[in-house]
């Protein structure tokens, strides 16, 4: 599972990187910085829904604060 989030937030990094890098290489006069930026939400709620239902499988466990 461990793997699994780690993969999650490199892709959601990835996307915010490459939407800045089409935003100063495009200057706005494509939709490149949109699509990468929607994918970027995407794989937020992809990451959400999954903790979500590891949670509900007993996949994980929440530790609480020490």
């Amino acid at each position: 599972m461990k793997i699994l989030v780690a993969i999650a937030f490199f892709l959601i990094l990835a996307s915010l990187g490459s939407a800045l890098l089409f935003l100063m290489r495009d200057r706005g006069k494509s939709n490149r910085t949109v699509k990468a930026l929607a994918f970027r939400v995407g794989f937020s709620i992809t990451l959400f829904l999954l903790i979500l239902f590891a949670h509900s499988q007993g996949w994980i466990q929440p530790t609480g604060i020490r």
